[in-house]
């Protein structure tokens, strides 16, 4: 019996006395956070904002098991945001309607969220009434046309089944249910109630792909009221991606419970301060950005040098050498070495121990990390 099948259902039940103490730390966790970033420049907010987003996104697309590219992520959210980053990346239609959903949800938290809304997402999602090479109903409630939902593992014909949702013909009246209750007034803190709303909306499983993705956004949402800002400054996706296993365990074990979600709950929340603790080394990485910019601030670049320069600052992965650096500034070799070489005698890169062919540059930050106030 899953739990959406128990009497009662969807009357959810948790041991407060238990709870009190993870709730506790974990609100304090956030306001000290968000204390850190307000007293940070508005500049520096909005690159914490932007890195926040582009991992979130990325990492609920990866719990999906889909890669989406980073700079496509990146450029469309800084596009949105109307933030000034050097050469901006065309994104595919499927990465601008994940973007464009996580948006309205964490920009627009106040809203109530509707069924229109909700397929208004579905179908950024999916622009192409497509999920991979399957055609799904998009913008609308599931129909389990080709069969019942189920959430299933291992190879065809010997599959694991960990969980069956309603069946379609319930989902309408069990939406209705679940959209009165996350738009009416409660004594309940907003972030049980972000918890709740990813397991309720999950367990229902409303449309025929991306519930996974909409449950985050919706917790994203309710967590975002509870902070009463738009502004995100940790992933919640980027840490449950980290504990994968552990979050497809708990919500397996939690479907085919009871309607006692206490341990849920407790999970949820010791996520969200881990995901919290997360957040200082992205404000470690801002500040380091921050204070490279400001020690190099009367240097004059070229554009292509400044769009490297940011691209190692927010993580670039491998090894730049001359080559990868003609390529993702479309340039010559001889242009490439050029603008190497100045960034080298400038002091801002420094030449790796290997020569030759094999040269490869890195961030000059020792400089950065010698000097005395903390990040």
């Amino acid at each position: 019996m899953y739990i959406h099948e128990r009497r009662g259902w969807p009357g959810f039940k948790w041991d407060k006395q238990r709870l009190a103490g993870p709730l506790a730390d974990v609100r304090h966790r956030q306001g000290r956070l968000i204390g850190r970033m307000d007293a940070l420049g508005f500049p520096l907010r909005q690159e914490a904002v932007l890195r926040t987003l582009t991992d979130d996104l990325l990492k609920s697309s990866a719990i999906e098991g889909e890669k989406l590219n980073p700079e496509q992520v990146r450029s469309s959210i800084a596009r949105r945001l109307g933030m000034d980053v050097c050469a901006l990346t065309p994104a595919d239609r499927n990465v601008e309607g994940f973007v464009e959903m996580m948006l309205d949800a964490t920009r627009n938290y106040d809203k109530p969220l509707t069924d229109e809304r909700l397929f208004a997402w579905h179908a950024a999602l999916f622009p192409t009434g497509r999920s991979g090479m399957t055609r799904i109903t998009v913008g609308d409630w599931r129909n389990d046309s080709t069969g019942p939902m189920a959430v299933v593992s291992g190879p065809i014909a010997s599959e694991t089944v960990h969980f069956e949702g309603p069946k379609s013909l319930h989902v309408a009246r069990e939406m209705h249910a679940f959209l009165d209750w996350i738009n009416s007034e409660s004594d309940t803190d907003p972030v049980l109630r972000a918890a709740l709303a990813h397991l309720w909306f999950v367990t229902i499983h409303p449309f025929d792909d991306g519930n996974g993705r909409m449950a985050r956004a919706i917790a994203d949402m309710l967590l975002a009221r509870s902070e009463k800002s738009s502004q995100r400054f940790y992933s919640m996706s980027s840490q449950i991606r980290t504990e994968r296993k552990d979050y497809y365990d708990i919500l397996e074990q939690t479907q085919r419970g009871s309607l006692d979600v206490t341990p849920w709950i407790e999970w949820f929340l010791g996520c969200l301060g881990r995901a919290i603790d997360g957040a200082q080394s992205n404000l470690g990485a801002i500040m380091v950005k921050a204070r490279f910019w400001e020690r190099h601030r009367e240097l004059s670049l070229n554009n292509r040098q400044k769009g490297v320069l940011n691209k190692l600052l927010d993580g670039f992965e491998g090894k730049l050498t001359s080559s990868k650096y003609a390529k993702l500034v479309k340039c010559s070799q001889d242009t490439a070495g050029r603008d190497l070489n100045a960034l080298v005698e400038n002091g801002m890169l420094k030449r790796g121990a290997a020569g030759g062919r094999s040269t490869s540059y890195e961030l000059a930050l020792d400089h950065i990390f010698s000097q005395s106030e903390p990040l």
